[in-house]
C-alpha cells in the first residue's frame, strides 16, 4: 500500500495487473441547471435515492466555468444570452451505466422528474443519443484547458464538507477582492461534488504569468481556511511540490518525522521523485 499511494517517491513499481471490466451496455446522461448550491445538494442526494447502484458520475461547474467554456467553444450550454448569472448559477452532469437500457431510462426519467417538480433543478437536458452524450461530457472535460488559456493559472485541487463545498469558493472571491486590486482576477470552479472534491481555480485574463503578490495572498489563506473546515488541502492530485511545504499544517511534527523515516530508509540518496511530497528541510525545521 506504500508504494501504490507514494506516486514514486518510496519506490518504482515495474510490474503491474489492470482488471478491465467491459464496458456497460447502458449510459444515461443529463446535464442540469440548479438556483442554488442547497439545490445541488438535494439533487445529489436525490440523484443517490432514486438512481442507486447505477449512478456513475456527478459532476459539479459553476456559472462562470460553464460560461468560460460556451464563449471559447461558441456553442450553448443551457445559457442564454439573457440569463443572469444569478439566476441558476450551477450546473451539473449526471451519468448512470448499468445493463438494462430500458430500465435505466426509466430510473432517470423519474429522477429528472422529481427533481424538476420539487423545483431544485429548472432547466435540463437528457442526453437522447452517444453522440448528445459526448458533447456533455466535453463541456466538462473543456473546463481545464480552456480555463489554462484564460490566464495564469492558479489551481486547487482540495477536498471540503459538501455543506461548505461553495461557501469556499464564495469566500476566496471576497478575500481576493478585499485583498487584491492590482489587476482583475477570475473565480471558478467544478469537481466532483459526490466526494467533495473541488477544483478551485484562480485566473489573471489575459495574463500568463505569476505574480508573486498574488501567489502571497492566495496562500496559505487557502490551505488554512480549507483546515478550518475540516477538508483536505489535497485531494486526487496529491501535494506533488507545489503543497509538500503545507504538510506540516495537516500532520503533527511526529508523524511528518516518522514519513521522512521511511522515506530515508526505503532512498537514502533521495534519488526517487526527489523535492516531491515530504516538505523540505528548510520549511520543516
Amino acid at each position: 500500500h506504500l508504494h501504490i499511494l507514494n506516486k514514486g517517491t518510496l519506490g518504482i513499481i515495474t510490474k503491474i495487473a489492470l482488471s478491465c471490466p467491459k464496458l456497460p451496455t447502458s449510459r444515461q446522461a443529463a446535464l442540469l441547471q440548479c438556483p442554488t448550491f442547497n439545490d445541488v445538494r438535494t439533487t445529489l442526494s436525490t440523484a443517490k435515492e432514486k438512481l442507486g447502484e447505477i449512478l456513475s458520475a456527478f459532476e459539479f461547474m459553476d456559472y462562470e466555468v460553464v460560461s468560460l467554456v460556451q464563449q471559447q467553444q461558441q456553442q450553448t450550454v443551457l445559457i442564454e444570452e439573457e440569463d443572469d448569472e444569478s439566476d441558476n448559477p450551477f450546473f451539473l452532469l449526471v451519468e448512470t451505466q448499468g445493463s438494462n437500457s430500458e430500465h435505466d431510462r426509466e430510473k432517470m426519467e423519474q429522477f429528472l422528474e422529481c427533481c424538476m417538480e420539487d423545483g431544485f433543478v429548472v432547466n435540463g437536458i437528457l442526453a437522447q443519443d452517444g453522440k448528445q452524450m459526448e458533447e456533455m461530457w466535453n463541456i466538462r472535460e473543456s473546463c481545464n484547458p480552456i480555463v489554462k488559456a484564460d490566464g495564469y493559472n492558479y489551481k486547487y485541487d482540495i477536498s471540503i464538507p459538501i455543506p461548505e463545498f461553495y461557501d469556499m469558493v464564495e469566500e476566496m472571491k471576497d478575500h481576493l477582492s478585499t485583498n487584491y486590486t492590482t489587476r482583475s482576477t477570475r473565480t471558478v470552479s467544478w469537481g466532483h461534488v459526490i466526494d467533495g472534491n473541488l477544483h478551485l481555480n484562480i485566473t489573471t485574463p489575459g495574463i500568463f504569468t505569476e505574480d508573486k503578490t498574488l501567489t502571497e495572498v492566495i496562500e496559505p489563506y487557502i490551505f488554512e481556511s480549507v483546515i478550518r473546515r475540516n477538508g483536505s488541502i489535497s485531494a486526487e492530485h496529491g501535494l506533488g511540490q507545489c503543497k509538500n511545504n503545507y504538510l506540516p499544517m495537516v500532520k503533527d511534527a511526529t508523524v511528518v518525522m516518522l514519513m521522512k523515516s521511511v522515506k530515508d530508509m526505503l532512498d537514502p540518496h533521495g534519488i526517487m521523485n526527489p523535492g516531491k511530497f515530504l516538505p523540505s528541510s528548510s520549511s520543516s525545521s
